[in-house]
């Protein structure tokens, strides 16, 4: 019941902001070198898989999504927001985007090369994360790789602590502690990348990406 609430509160809060978070997203990818380096070791290990099927969870108004295809992987975009998938139709008519909850996935065991989840479990209700985690492990073939971001805690006596999103309520995780949760949902850690708050950033969080690879 709290996640099927969270969700729909989630939901309801993207379907309003969708238009100015298009606006505000679009082209963030130029300015942040980083973010493409990252997406660009997930596109070579998921192609170096043998399998490039993607999908990119929580994929908004779909400007990842894109990306990713611009790297040559078969991607498509799953979303809780009707809204954001509208959009992202809108912008990227020749790929595919679904709505769908990362917590029941309208996708076959164990076919995708790839899963991308950039700042989509943000909104999950900490206990309700090993169910998404487990999703993720469900849907990736042998050998596919994750590639998991998220704002870090600086304290790791609080694995996760709640913060001041600007659409819906938020939490940040330890890095290590999430990390642990994968290797127990069968996707142990292979790498990761700390990026630094800069002093412009309104949230002086450190952004992490996890790479993770099912057994």
């Amino acid at each position: 019941m709290v996640e099927h609430d969270a969700l729909n509160v989630t939901r309801e809060a993207y379907d309003a902001a969708a238009s100015t978070y298009a606006q505000l997203f679009r082209d963030s990818l130029r300015d942040s070198p980083l973010d493409r380096a990252i997406l660009g070791v997930f596109a070579e290990v998921v192609s170096a898989s043998g399998d490039g099927r993607v999908a990119d969870l929580g994929c908004g108004p779909g400007h990842v999504t894109a990306y990713l295809d611009e790297l040559g992987l078969a991607a498509f975009g799953v979303d809780a927001s009707p809204e954001m998938i509208r959009l992202a139709r809108q912008a990227y008519p020749g790929l595919r985007f679904d709505v769908g909850s990362m917590a029941a996935l309208n996708i076959a065991d164990g076919v995708l090369g790839g899963v991308l989840s950039r700042w989509s479990i943000i909104h999950t209700p900490p206990q309700e994360l090993p169910v998404i985690l487990a999703e993720f492990h469900r849907v990736l073939a042998p050998g596919g790789h994750l590639l998991i971001g998220f704002s870090a805690t600086d304290d790791s006596s609080h694995p996760t602590q709640v913060f001041d999103h600007a659409v819906a309520l938020a939490y940040r995780w330890w890095p290590d502690h999430l990390a642990a949760m994968l290797r127990e949902s069968g996707l142990p850690e292979v790498a990761r990348m700390v990026r630094e708050p800069q002093p412009t950033d309104r949230r002086q969080f450190k952004e992490i990406h996890l790479l993770a690879r099912k057994a």
